[in-house]
């Protein structure tokens, strides 16, 4: 593929832009300054430098970004600052999207990708994907309100209870639970329900992939192979009950 076409396929801006970048010096192909945008690429283990900044080339992007509190999921922020304004503009230039949403008070683990087929399997309520949260709850949680949260509670404007899908204590007013409808602010639905408020919300794991420990609040990085594996894991976001 020539390098104008692969500097475009990955984010670094439009045609002329690119075109501009390679004119000027400023990218290298595998280590090597080219200055011809028509330059053939070989696409296997292909890395682009761009202003000393290393990108290995990747067909779609799959990313793992640790939400704050205060930040939207969505390119057109309405009261508090935009999600992507935590990444590189060059995902935003090549279409990534969030794979489902957090609120602004909620915090936690948020896959973005520009695969759309990998985004409907993520965000299709029929997948039952299952999502996990650490809950900070108002008042301490009971047991008759963990044993409601597993039976079943019935939500407003829903027809049928729904289940936690594991709850585990952790603490007086802290409890891990998990569920995999993904319905409309369901966590904090579900607690109300069974008599309680959620204080503090933080998703942890999708499928079987968690949230990595030594990933920062504000901070992200890519999906590889063994990643993606373990989120297709489905079975694994259930908690076991207490």
């Amino acid at each position: 593929m020539q390098l104008l076409r692969v500097l475009q396929s990955q984010g670094f801006g439009v045609r002329r832009a690119c075109r501009d970048l390679i004119e000027t010096g400023r990218v290298k192909v595998n280590g090597v300054r080219v200055l011809e945008p028509d330059f053939e690429c070989a696409m296997t283990a292909l890395t682009l430098t761009l202003d000393d900044q290393d990108w290995a080339y990747r067909e779609q992007v799959y990313l793992a970004l640790h939400k704050p509190v205060g930040f939207e999921c969505s390119r057109q922020a309405q009261h508090h600052p935009s999600v992507f304004s935590l990444l590189p503009a060059l995902f935003l230039e090549r279409g990534v999207q969030p794979v489902g949403r957090l609120d602004q008070d909620s915090s936690g683990l948020l896959l973005l990708s520009d695969d759309g087929d990998f985004i409907h399997r993520y965000t299709s309520p029929k997948k039952e994907i299952g999502k996990r949260y650490r809950v900070v709850c108002k008042h301490p949680v009971s047991e008759e309100q963990i044993a409601a949260l597993l039976g079943g509670v019935l939500l407003r404007d829903e027809t049928a209870p729904i289940a936690a899908r594991g709850c585990t204590r952790v603490s007086e007013n802290v409890i891990d639970l998990g569920i995999a409808e993904g319905k409309y602010h369901q966590v904090k639905r579900m607690l109300a329900a069974a008599g309680n408020r959620v204080e503090s919300l933080q998703r942890t794991r999708i499928g079987g992939y968690a949230l990595p420990s030594d990933l920062e609040a504000g901070q992200w990085r890519y999906l590889e192979e063994a990643d993606l594996a373990s989120l297709a894991e489905t079975v694994a976001a259930a908690v076991p009950s207490a």
